[in-house]
């Protein structure tokens, strides 16, 4: 029979987790695996659903502690009804119902730590799968050195890239150039930095930057990509009243949510992540690669194992306007044709990622397997062979 995961996560809008969940639920379809997704909902919920998967709307988003446990039951009631191979959680909140949930039902758990979260009572919960997906070598060493977590169940898996939609052969050249249209950009030097709208992704650097840079690069256009969720409303005031107060305002576009994420990058000179808290991996970055379009990123994190400094584009400090500043005019002097999707695609394929992850889903199967013929326990149908073959045969786009 057909294996059956389900993935956990808060909601799904948009950031880097709902994308993550978004292309491992279609990848999973194209092998043959039954996906669910369970989470408060959003604008994805459509692809989820276009993707060949199902989605079941339940509130695993709210901290309300006075509804906490009738969550955690609702939970429970939906996985001991799915009785799925696999319960993969993304987040701290769904990890903590989980826990509760799972008490009884004893199902696997993987869990996927996308972030370098403040260490603390609360975040360790992402810890406690029988498998743990670091998603880069610098979230696996933050975990030895805060929870010290056993190596043994850690698994670094790097997201790859969704080849087919970044790909500068198969572009909408209608949104291009629409798009240009609409934020003025023809002749100019166009700068990206795509995220949420949060402080922690420090776009008041980016616009001093770009403030900074336009002695000698005069045609140089900052465009902000993203959307602020309703508790960064003051920060997004901040930013636009920052703008003004360095009469920056020709220089830099607020251009909102995209989702045509493969047109910006293509479009752009070069994509910036500003982040002042390290980034636990820097897909964005990955993907304007992908796109041939240089990078500049903050010197931590995740972009250390993705940007090759003086190859694909330039790190620099946290915070440092001055040099991210010197950074775009040094990409600007050296202006060229790039070749720099072979290399990224090699690295963080696709593919690669669907096998890791089928084969991490093997492992916590086999071990909870084992456990439950140690405590003669009665487990759900654990189908450890369909899950081996399709890690070792799936072939993922």
């Amino acid at each position: 029979s057909t294996m059956h995961v389900v993935q956990l996560l808060p909601e799904l809008e948009e950031g880097g987790v709902e994308r993550v969940v978004v292309d491992l639920s279609r990848e999973l379809v194209g092998c043959g695996v039954t996906s669910t997704v369970i989470s408060r909902g959003g604008r994805l919920v459509s692809q989820i659903e276009a993707d060949g998967a199902r989605h079941i709307r339940l509130d695993v988003c709210s901290k309300n502690p006075l509804t906490f446990l009738v969550r955690a039951w609702q939970l429970r009631r939906q996985l001991a009804r799915l009785a799925p191979d696999v319960v993969h959680v993304h987040s701290r909140l769904p990890a903590w119902l989980l826990r509760i949930a799972n008490h009884s039902l004893r199902l696997p758990v993987v869990t996927t730590v996308h972030g370098l979260n403040r260490p603390g009572f609360y975040s360790r919960i992402l810890t406690h799968g029988s498998r743990v997906i670091c998603v880069s070598r610098a979230v696996q060493a933050h975990l030895q050195k805060h929870y010290a977590t056993p190596a043994g169940i850690l698994r670094v898996v790097y997201f790859g890239i969704h080849a087919k939609v970044f790909d500068p052969a198969r572009l909408n050249l209608k949104f291009v150039e629409r798009f240009r249209r609409e934020q003025q950009l023809d002749g100019c030097f166009v700068v990206i930095s795509a995220g949420r709208l949060a402080p922690c992704k420090d776009y008041a650097t980016f616009i001093r930057a770009i403030l900074a840079a336009r002695a000698k690069v005069p045609n140089i256009v900052g465009v902000i990509v993203g959307g602020g969720s309703s508790r960064h409303r003051a920060y997004v005031q901040q930013l636009h009243a920052l703008v003004r107060e360095l009469g920056a305002g020709d220089a830099i576009r607020f251009a909102g949510h995209c989702a045509d994420m493969a047109e910006l990058f293509a479009l752009s000179d070069v994509v910036v992540s500003c982040s002042a808290k390290p980034e636990s991996f820097g897909r964005t970055l990955a993907e304007a690669l992908a796109m041939n379009t240089p990078v500049l990123a903050t010197a931590h994190g995740g972009a250390l194992e993705i940007v090759r400094e003086g190859v694909d584009g330039y790190l620099f400090p946290p915070r440092d306007a001055p040099a991210l500043a010197q950074a775009l005019e040094r990409i600007y002097s050296q202006r060229a044709e790039h070749n720099l999707r072979d290399s990224i695609l090699q690295r963080f394929s696709m593919a690669q990622t669907v096998r890791d992850t089928l084969a991490v889903y093997a492992e916590a199967v086999t071990g909870a397997a084992a456990v439950a013929a140690e405590s003669c326990v009665s487990a759900v149908p654990l189908h450890r062979g369909k899950l081996l073959a399709d890690a070792s045969t799936c072939k993922a786009a």
